[in-house]
């Protein structure tokens, strides 16, 4: 066997190593995407459709004039279009827990006159959202990045109106996969009810509806509020 191909086995197995390493990791620390990475966040998946950005934002059935959480934004690359099918009379929240993700998706809106995003520099329970307002919220490849899972979809399942949608996709590709059995097993605990579900275990976007009767007392009273102002950024 040559030198080459030895060096070629060594990196892909130093490769398998630290995503193993970071997918366990990441279970009791939130380990977002690094900035320095945010061009391949920003690439869509060349052997799944499911994956792209059109197939997502395809899978909200959206309307102009909806209210949209983009959970785990990063650079923005589902923010964007999402802004663009829901319209100036619509709005977009989009949450990141890195300044220099959001700051790359803010260039992105500006560069193209969308005056309808949030931008929030936030965590997964780091700050209440407001209850029932969101018409859908999105996780892209980012449920696996936070180390307290439940209480960032009770966030979500709250943030919500009755009868809104989360959607989540994932990519076996990305170090911090969830399986969908773990999606559903997640989402069900919370009260999420599944909707309807595209691609296969490897790659795929589980969609799930918040109950029309799901609110708790706490969100009845909270019903009709508004987003937060935007944070630092």
């Amino acid at each position: 066997m040559t030198t080459i191909a030895l060096i070629c086995i060594g990196l892909v197995c130093i490769l398998i190593l630290l995503s193993i390493t970071w997918h366990f990791a990441s279970r009791h620390f939130s380990l977002p995407c690094p900035t320095w990475l945010a061009w391949l966040v920003e690439l869509d998946n060349p052997f799944s459709k499911v994956h792209g950005a059109q197939a997502i934002t395809d899978h909200l059935l959206l309307k102009p004039g909806m209210k949209v959480l983009d959970f785990g934004c990063g650079p923005g690359r589902v923010t964007i279009p999402i802004a663009e099918q829901v319209g100036p009379s619509g709005e977009v929240v989009a949450v990141d827990i890195q300044p220099n993700m959001l700051r790359r998706a803010q260039e992105k809106a500006l560069a193209r006159n969308l005056n309808n995003i949030r931008f929030l520099e936030i965590g997964a329970g780091q700050e209440e959202l407001h209850h029932s307002y969101f018409d859908r919220a999105t996780l892209v490849t980012v449920l696996g990045e936070v180390s307290d899972r439940q209480t960032a979809l009770k966030q979500l399942f709250d943030s919500l109106k009755p009868g809104g949608m989360l959607s989540i996709t994932e990519i076996i590709f990305d170090p911090h996969f969830q399986s969908r059995s773990t999606v559903r097993h997640l989402a069900n605990k919370i009260g999420f009810q599944e909707k309807e579900i595209f691609g296969n275990r490897f790659t795929f976007t589980l969609n799930f509806n918040k109950p029309i009767g799901g609110l708790n007392s706490r969100s009845r009273q909270k019903e009709g509020g508004h987003a937060p102002e935007a944070g630092k950024s």
